[in-house]
């Protein structure tokens, strides 16, 4: 079965007899969103050891193993998967095949629509593909406005529409924005233009930013600089990594737009966020020099450094940085040929 967004809330309240759960796209926070709402659904808020099983992408081997397993304290199980890519669909079929009751999530925001997991869970009857897609827009907008009035803030339409600007690539990072917003500005009170700017800041200016846009148009020595300043500035070594991710995301979509014909100038201006001007030149080269494969390939290894950041004892530092630096070179390597 194949479900958009707009039919997930109505899925959510009643997933029937689905046994997997297909979570894709380039939205990364809307992907663990709505996972966590699928866990509580079925297991209820408490997260309970014997009810849910979460395995990496290198445990593939054990889903089916997983699936198959009863929850010492009845009820039913739910296994979440991380990071999958293609290589799962063997191990998923298999689970299909067999009679498991158990919930297979599986969390994938490295594929796209023409994956083949995606193509054989939309044929499948009691398996889901859900795209997750960042926001734009009216609904971006909306979102954004319903977020501060939760905390009692109002916002004006000059604020709202910069701010549709700024966020939305990413719905984890979209709402820790609303919140600090809302916070800033106190119950009651009314986000302005001027407090939109001092709180979520001019995300196109930042240094981090100044190095990924450097690091995909081959540029090894801007890209070596702007890193250095942005680790002196704070961003942390995840950080750095969640945000190289969401600018790889960002040439997925515009190349995405190419791929249905679009100029690369008219598929950098579509994305978003929106590329701020100063940066359209790198953006726009970076777009001749990374193929749809190639960019799916530096997610992964995004992703891999990202989680070899996480184990003890990890120079997280060092592997940011050979992340961001790898993809300049590799870059800076195909404007030679």
């Amino acid at each position: 079965m194949k479900f958009d967004g707009a039919r997930f809330d109505s899925f959510l309240r009643d997933p029937g007899k689905c046994r997997v759960v297909l979570l894709w796209g380039e939205d990364a926070g809307l992907i663990g969103e709505r996972a966590t709402a699928l866990i509580r659904r079925v297991i209820g808020p408490t997260n309970d050891p014997f009810r849910l099983s979460e395995l990496e992408r290198d445990g593939y081997a054990r889903i089916e193993e997983e699936m198959t397993a009863l929850a010492l304290t009845g009820g039913r199980r739910v296994v979440k998967v991380r990071d999958v890519t293609d290589a799962a669909l063997k191990p998923v079929q298999a689970v299909l095949a067999g009679r498991a009751d158990s919930l297979l999530i599986l969390e994938a925001p490295s594929l796209t629509s023409r994956a083949k997991l995606v193509a054989a869970l939309e044929k499948t009857p009691d398996a889901a593909s859900v795209a997750c897609y960042a926001l734009e827009g009216r609904a971006l907008e909306t979102v954004i406005k319903t977020g501060l009035q939760e905390f009692g803030v109002s916002v004006t339409s000059e604020a709202l529409g910069w701010l549709g600007g700024q966020l939305g690539a990413d719905r984890a990072i979209t709402q820790r924005e609303i919140e600090k917003l809302a916070t800033y500005v106190g119950q009651g009170g009314t986000a302005d233009i001027d407090a939109a700017r001092v709180c979520v800041g001019d995300l196109a200016g930042l240094s981090l930013d100044d190095a990924l846009f450097a690091a995909t148009s081959g540029d090894i020595a801007s890209t070596d600089r702007a890193l250095e300043l942005a680790m002196q500035e704070g961003t942390a070594p995840v950080g750095v990594l969640r945000g190289t991710l969401m600018h790889l995301q960002r040439l997925q979509r515009a190349r995405a737009g190419m791929a249905g014909g679009q100029s690369a100038s008219d598929a950098t201006d579509s994305v978003r966020p929106p590329v701020f001007f100063k940066s359209k030149p790198a953006f726009t080269r970076a777009l001749g020099l990374w193929s749809e494969a190639a960019i799916d390939a530096a997610c992964i290894r995004v992703w891999e450094a990202e989680r070899a950041c996480k184990r003890t004892g990890a120079a997280d530092d060092a592997i940011s940085r050979s992340a961001v630096i790898g993809l300049a070179q590799r870059a800076a390597a195909t404007r030679r040929r």
